[in-house]
């Protein structure tokens, strides 16, 4: 509370006593100070949430990924029969692994990108006795596919593998020093 030092008729002449400043203040300027602290309050409670409505400005957001990525090539790789250590090697370490489900790992993958609907695939591996069971889950693409989705979304071409010719090689190769 803002104080102000002020004279006082009704103490002895000459005394100074501290006074709020909000007593000061006519009743016509209180109200409308009431009504700025009250619109300043909303403004600073309502945040960023309104800025997208009102503001025709895009804001940014982060693609967000999150968990194992599980290609049709991995999935083709996988045997019956492998230990969990070698299906660890092909697939990764596992999102989820439960205590309660100790022969069953869970591989989630999930997307979010700004202006595309999010993405989420499952795929589950099924041990007996530290022995790949089965497996099953959603229908994987192929890295292929997936890098081709990512970027045609984006409208942008998707890199090119490079080639070279024989020609090239032999253009390209070192020669001996004379």
């Amino acid at each position: 509370m803002i104080l102000q030092a002020l004279q006082c008729p009704n103490h002895i002449a000459g005394q100074r006593f501290l006074m709020p400043l909000f007593f000061v203040i006519p009743v016509t300027y209180r109200f409308a100070l009431r009504i700025a602290f009250l619109l300043m309050a909303t403004l600073a409670f309502s945040g960023c949430s309104t800025v997208d409505r009102f503001v025709p400005i895009a804001i940014y957001k982060i693609d967000i990924i999150q968990g194992n990525f599980v290609s049709k090539e991995m999935v083709s790789s996988l045997q019956t029969g492998m230990t969990k250590d070698q299906v660890s090697e092909i697939l990764g370490t596992p999102l989820l692994m439960s205590i309660f489900h100790s022969d069953r790992w869970d591989y989630i993958f999930t997307i979010r990108r700004q202006g595309v609907e999010p993405q989420s695939r499952r795929f589950s591996v099924f041990f007996e006795a530290d022995r790949l069971v089965r497996f099953e889950g959603d229908a994987m693409p192929s890295e292929a596919e997936f890098a081709d989705s990512i970027y045609a979304k984006r409208g942008v071409k998707s890199p090119q593998k490079l080639a070279i010719t024989e020609q090239q090689k032999q253009e390209s190769a070192p020669r001996p020093a004379p």
